[in-house]
């Protein structure tokens, strides 16, 4: 299981191309869920946009936005919706309106400059964020060094007004509201009971495990973490993970070499090792391991 932003990605930027191919490759060989406090329609734009798997292997990737307050599945060729706990009107509203206090009482100064809405409505989760949901990431950054001891102050602010919802920082700068009981430790054990796994059997990946992280409610689930400083350690992670070796047969001898199978671009060439040819890959195949190996390059399986 991954989390999103900060993880497999920088905060609310697309999917890299690397990262794409690497997931792909790993959805080839098991199960995948990432879990984000984003809604879905974020998942769409930042992530499945530019991730370019196949449909078998997307049958094995689980979607569970707004911190585990809904999950996809891939079924018949689209993302079929598993369950959703959205708030009533009546939710929203003391949200909005235990907000609207907290302003008042810790006099919390908005920011000049907004970027987008600062209280959005996820149907299943409300989010603040000091900025706005679309403000850029090094402006985040900033208001985050200059002003987390405020957010803090507004999380235990609103834990008084709101004793029945689960109140938790978010990212940079954002504060999540959800249901009693639903967080990410909700959403790790729905996906163990969906595939009937053990928790020995799943593991985290996420760039806030620490206390008071986004990621934090997971290590109540009991399953094994990973903590990573951005998206370039979770590569590294992916990496330790998939078969990333193949071994080519040379048609010319007949020899046979073990290599690297490169994750971000094709090889259209490499030397036999026996007897020193130049070994071209076939017409219509990008590279050598989709011709001579005995593995195909993640590109080509994606």
């Amino acid at each position: 299981m991954f989390d999103l932003d900060g993880t497999l990605t920088a905060s609310k930027k697309v999917l890299d191309k690397n990262m794409a191919t690497l997931l792909c490759q790993i959805l080839g060989e098991t199960h995948v869920a990432v879990m984000s406090g984003a809604n879905y329609q974020q998942f769409q734009n930042q992530f499945l946009n530019y991730l370019n798997c196949n449909k078998e292997k997307l049958k094995n990737l689980y979607l569970l936005p707004v911190s585990g307050g809904s999950l996809y599945t891939y079924q018949d060729s689209k993302w079929q919706l598993i369950y959703k706990h959205s708030f009533r009107a009546l939710d929203k509203a003391k949200i909005l309106n235990a907000f609207n206090k907290v302003f008042h009482d810790i006099g919390y100064p908005h920011p000049k400059k907004i970027y987008g809405e600062v209280i959005e409505d996820r149907e299943s989760q409300v989010t603040f964020s000091a900025l706005g949901q679309k403000a850029p990431l090094e402006r985040k950054k900033e208001w985050s060094m200059k002003n987390d001891i405020i957010r803090r102050k507004m999380k235990k602010a609103l834990e008084k007004y709101l004793p029945d919802f689960e109140v938790r920082l978010g990212g940079l700068t954002s504060i999540d509201i959800t249901k009693k009981g639903i967080d990410k430790a909700y959403g790790v054990e729905q996906i163990i009971k969906l595939l009937s796994l053990s928790k020995k059997e799943v593991v985290y990946v996420g760039d806030a495990l620490y206390r008071g992280g986004n990621d934090y409610a997971v290590k109540r689930a009991r399953i094994d973490t990973v903590s990573v400083n951005g998206p370039e350690e979770t590569k590294k992670f992916i990496h330790r993970l998939v078969k990333t070796q193949a071994t080519l047969t040379c048609p010319l001898c007949g020899a046979t070499q073990t290599a690297e199978i490169p994750t971000g671009s094709c090889m259209p060439f490499y030397k036999c090792q026996k007897c020193n040819k130049l070994v071209k890959a076939k017409d219509g195949d990008c590279c050598v391991f989709c011709s001579y190996g005995d593995k195909k390059c993640p590109l080509k399986n994606s």
